[in-house]
């Protein structure tokens, strides 16, 4: 009898000292330029890979403490890091047992976008992802029930064609918006006080380069120098600004809208790059750089993107640049640079050819490639456009 009393006596201690020793968790909001959600601890020269951006004062659950970062509980099955920096101790936050989605209203504007507006109990975390064929955007909204029993649509809609969600989990909704086209044109996705905003950009009813809105990107600047020439010693910062400059003269030349984010040596952080190219609101974005290898026999062109939605144009400058006797050296997808993430507009990513390698160089630093260069990407774009369907 004594021994069961003590064996049940050491049970019941080593529950209670489960129970005390399980970590505490506490609430916060996100904050700061741009918070985003990494996957994991995983990190390389451009950083760890991101779920996604955030909206501010978003409600997170903080239940782990690792160097730099907090690991949040987004759902019961479900947890990400986000940056110290990036979230803020909120005790006000009263935390419920679970959340309601309530009425959801699709809608178009006057303006570029059709809007799908989901209220909700609480600023809630979120990811985000595009699919093809057929063209969607997948929406997950974590922590949360669906209480919602209609969808009001209305007719002035032109690129949503539907949306619809599944409760795929017991606090996961997953939230279906199916597009008209097969090119995605983007997205952005804000709270307005709790109402949860996906803003779906549609495809120009004309599409003639001549109506785009178009940003070039210098890749680097400043204090920012990036790779050097194997044998000029060329900064890859001044020589991608030439490059970007040849391009920006070829664009305007057919009285496009260009954007620049840089048109001298400065130093401009690729978080403020994104968010002024999100006041500018430009159709697409190419983003040019120049590669380096420790192989000096390494060379060509490669095109990086993101999202598989932005593909495409990727693929369409890659052809180009082949044309003009540069090497394929690749078309890279999930490519975790600053640039790439926004899913607001359509953008791509070029390594012009690699510094490293003494035949890229002498074509780079010529002028007269440069040009050749700025002449290949406007094709490719109107390659691009050509390959854009009408609705679905």
């Amino acid at each position: 009898m004594k021994s069961i009393l003590f064996f049940a006596t050491l049970i019941i201690s080593l529950q209670l000292f489960a129970q005390d020793s399980t970590q505490p968790y506490w609430l916060g909001r996100s904050k700061g330029k741009l918070p985003a959600l990494a996957d994991g601890l995983g990190d390389d020269r451009l950083g760890g890979t991101k779920l996604g951006y955030l909206d501010t004062n978003i409600v997170l659950k903080v239940i782990d403490s690792v160097n730099a970062m907090y690991q949040v509980q987004l759902s019961k099955y479900h947890t990400a890091y986000i940056e110290k920096s990036f979230i803020r101790r909120d005790s006000t936050i009263k935390e419920k047992p679970f959340y309601l989605s309530n009425s959801w209203k699709v809608s178009g504007t006057d303006s570029c976008y059709d809007i799908l507006a989901i209220s909700l109990d609480e600023k809630l975390p979120y990811t985000s992802h595009m699919e093809m064929t057929p063209s969607k955007i997948i929406l997950d909204i974590y922590g949360i029930q669906s209480n919602t029993n209609w969808i009001t649509q209305l007719s002035s809609v032109k690129e949503i064609k539907n949306v619809y969600y599944t409760q795929v989990e017991d606090d996961v909704v997953r939230v279906t918006i199916e597009l008209k086209h097969q090119q995605q044109w983007g997205y952005s996705i804000n709270y307005t006080k709790k109402v949860l905003t996906v803003k779906v950009k549609r495809q120009p009813e004309k599409l003639d380069i001549r109506k785009l809105k178009i940003a070039i990107d210098a890749g680097h600047g400043g204090t920012n120098s990036g790779t050097d020439g194997i044998k000029t010693k060329l900064l890859e910062k001044d020589l991608t600004l030439l490059f970007a400059k040849a391009l920006e003269k070829a664009l305007k030349k057919q009285k496009i809208n260009v954007v620049m984010t840089r048109t001298t040596d400065t130093t401009f952080d690729n978080k403020d790059r994104i968010l002024f190219l999100k006041q500018q609101n430009p159709d697409l974005l190419i983003s040019l750089h120049l590669n380096s290898s420790d192989n000096s026999l390494v060379n060509g062109s490669s095109t990086y993107y993101k999202h598989i939605g932005f593909r495409p144009l990727s693929q369409a400058i890659l052809k180009r640049m082949t044309e003009i006797k540069m090497n394929e050296f690749g078309n890279v997808g999930n490519f975790n640079f600053a640039l790439n993430a926004p899913t607001d507009f359509v953008n791509a990513l070029l390594e012009i050819g690699f510094l490293s390698n003494r035949d890229d160089e002498k074509r780079i630093i010529d002028p007269r490639f440069q040009n050749r260069v700025a002449l290949q990407v406007n094709k490719a774009i109107n390659d691009w456009l050509l390959d854009c369907k009408p609705n679905k």
